[in-house]
């Protein structure tokens, strides 16, 4: 039992409960050993009991703690303290992603993109350390209050999974991937296809698939036809919608096939949305939407996932007997696909126990046959393959007149709501002028702007709008802006020349904003900042130099006009982007063995390393894991840096300890440690 003020680990002081889920309870801890704040998640009671769960979760975790990414939130430590089962984690002070739609309904594309960009950078880092998320969902992601995105509880959903944990418990099943739903392999592609549902979220407000129950939604997954995110958001540009389409297909071989990938056209829609370059295969016959086999939803059924309850399986599994029992009647097929869509508690006990005596009549039958020959078996089974696909073509052909039906109702409804079609124009009135102009343009609207003499209200603030708000409007629409001069006091008999040139000086001055500081950025989030602040992206200029720090590769070192100063939001911005040191004409090589790093004393033979080699250069050389020492590295050709760092990563279990004096027991946790070594190249003849 868990209580406030009480220390776990002999150093975790429990604090405050800030947050619950299906399998744990996370409280804000405070680490007396590092004196730093955590959170520490703490396993359920029914959890904690289950040693098989506990095991994979500890392995899995562990796993997890090796992964050390700015977007990702970090593992520190995993323990169990007389049965009470935690990990310890990095404390971010944020929202989940879930409730940051829910606040703002729908977020804006670029918004969306950035967050985006910053999940497929924690998922690529995963991928690379050969890590699965399995559970990638607006849930799972949080955001700080300084704007940094994290995802969390890498490496759980696989060992609850591996474990038959019920949707109430395990993750949702509308960010599943057609290959999850159906109980199958799950791989990066299936965290690409998650993040896609995740995108489509965020610029939409809502998921593609809805269901009354987790099968109707898992079997929407594979057979459904998936939405274009341009029918709920008409403004989304080509690019980002392409990108959505792309990481949704069905098949994982059409997908990203890396989160690399995405990153890159992530990045390329951050700075030219509207451009045409995502590429989408055309799917072919064979992988082309389809109605669910029979086959299908008897993975759905019985699939180890935990994506379906028990109860839900009983009810589809009772509702396609139903079907198959009435294919011998045209009529009665009609009826059983009407009772198959009306589910109830009542129905469904009275099918569930049908349904069993069915199959208890099922196993007699084979008892039975099992003594006949293997030609008479082979008869049997095939006459019961042909009676099902009867029955499914019935179905099938019913199933099509009623579709037929409901879509010429449903093209009535369309049209008699033709006049709600268009975007929303949002209420500007109060905003000043840059902020008005960002939320128009965000919104797919062409900004006319009008000054404004009459009116008191402080200069550059809006005053009044040509639309108003609520009303819609098609995407490209002009809407005019009426803006304060702040002139309100001017003598209305003044000239029309001065009149014209107060109001280009003031135009001017409306128009100038402070340099924001963007050095240090990378370039597509310097380009996010300064257009926000209502610069034009065309008139960016980033130019690649050379410079011998490191560790600014590939971020902005130096920026015109300097931060601070005012300017013209029509000005010319450069910026100048780091691409490391000169490279040298001198190239070279890496080979040979690497020692197991006894130079930890916690290290024991046989665990498990995670070794990264980095040139000093920046450039990724190697990236893996072993268990198995001295570690033999293939010839790595054409480095350019005479020097790296070799970087070993391993979880260790710190020994316990009693105290002589006072009798009492420390260790008994487990710590990431981390070796580090200096490596010389040799240069190439």
């Amino acid at each position: 039992m868990i209580k406030i003020g009480m220390i776990i680990g002999d150093r975790y002081e429990i604090q405050e409960k800030i947050g619950t889920g299906g399998m744990s309870d996370v409280y804000r801890s405070l680490d007396h050993k590092l004196n730093r704040p955590v959170a520490v998640k703490v396993l359920k009671a029914e959890f904690s009991e289950n040693q098989n769960f506990v095991a994979k979760f500890r392995t899995e975790a562990q796993a997890a703690a090796g992964l050390m990414h700015p977007n990702i939130v970090n593992v520190y430590d995993v323990g169990n303290d007389k049965g009470i089962y935690y990990i310890v984690m990095e404390l971010v002070d944020g929202i989940t992603l879930k409730k940051y739609i829910e606040k703002k309904s729908r977020l804006t594309v670029r918004e969306a993109v950035s967050i985006g960009i910053q999940v497929a950078m924690g998922l690529d880092a995963a991928h690379k350390n050969g890590i699965v998320h399995r559970d990638i969902k607006p849930q799972n992601i949080i955001i700080s209050k300084d704007g940094k995105v994290k995802v969390t509880d890498f490496g759980i959903a696989k060992a609850a999974s591996s474990n038959t944990i019920t949707t109430n418990v395990m993750g949702s099943v509308h960010y599943t991937s057609p290959e999850q739903a159906r109980g199958g392999f799950s791989d990066a592609k299936s965290d690409i296809y998650s993040l896609g549902i995740t995108l489509f979220e965020m610029v939409t407000g809502r998921v593609p698939y809805n269901g009354d129950t987790t099968v109707a939604i898992a079997i929407k997954h594979i057979q459904e036809p998936f939405p274009s995110p341009k029918e709920y958001a008409p403004d989304l540009p080509i690019s980002v919608e392409k990108i959505i389409l792309k990481c949704c297909q069905k098949s994982p071989d059409r997908r990203y096939q890396s989160a690399t990938e995405l990153i890159k056209d992530l990045k390329k829609s951050l700075i030219t949305p509207d451009e045409d370059f995502v590429v989408l295969v055309d799917p072919d016959e064979e992988g082309a939407t389809r109605i669910a086999t029979d086959g299908e939803h008897e993975l759905i059924r019985h699939s180890s996932t935990g994506s379906i309850s028990h109860t839900e399986q009983m009810r589809l599994r009772d509702a396609v007997e139903k079907n198959y029992q009435s294919s011998d009647k045209a009529d009665e097929c009609t009826n059983a696909k009407t009772s198959n869509n009306r589910y109830n508690e009542g129905s469904s006990q009275k099918n569930n126990k049908s349904s069993e005596t069915n199959y208890d009549n099922d196993k007699s039958l084979y008892k039975k046959n099992s003594k006949e020959s293997d030609l008479d078996k082979l008869m049997i089974i095939m006459a019961v393959i042909a009676v099902i696909m009867i029955s499914v073509i019935i179905i099938f052909a019913i199933s099509r007149s009623f579709l037929s039906s409901s879509s010429e109702e449903a093209s009535s409804v369309s049209s008699a709501s033709t006049s709600e079609s268009g975007i929303i124009v949002p209420n500007v009135i109060g905003m000043s002028y840059i902020e008005a102009k960002t939320t128009l343009q965000d919104k797919g609207f062409v900004v006319e702007k009008i000054d404004d003499n009459a009116s008191t209200e402080p200069k550059n603030v809006v005053t009044g709008q040509s639309t108003d708000a609520g009303d819609r409007l098609e995407s490209g629409s002009t809407i005019s802006i009426n803006v304060s001069t702040g002139k309100a006091d001017a003598s209305l008999d003044a000239s029309e020349d001065s009149s014209s040139s107060a109001s280009a000086s003031t135009s001017e001055e409306e128009e100038k904003v402070t340099m924001p500081s963007v050095v240090g950025m990378d370039e597509a989030e310097a380009r996010l900042t300064l257009v926000n602040m209502g610069f034009s992206n065309a008139n960016i200029n980033v130019i690649e130099v050379n410079n011998d720090d490191t560790s600014l590769v590939d971020t902005i070192i130096k920026q015109t006009p300097t931060a601070g100063t005012s300017v013209s939001v029509s000005s010319t911005i450069s910026l100048e982007l780091s691409i490391g040191p000169e490279t040298s004409s001198t190239l070279y090589y890496y080979s040979g063995t690497i020692e197991a790093p006894t130079e930890d004393p916690y290290y024991t033979s046989g665990t498990t390393v995670s070794i990264t080699l980095t040139a000093s250069d920046g450039t990724a050389l190697l990236s893996t894991a072993t268990s198995s020492f001295p570690y033999t590295v293939q010839t790595i050709s054409n480095i350019a840096a005479s020097t790296g760092t070799l970087e070993m990563n391993f979880v260790v279990t710190i020994p316990i300890t009693t105290d002589e004096t006072t009798g009492t027991q420390t260790g008994g946790t487990t710590q990431t440690r981390t070796v580090t070594r200096t490596i010389t190249f040799t240069p190439q003849s």
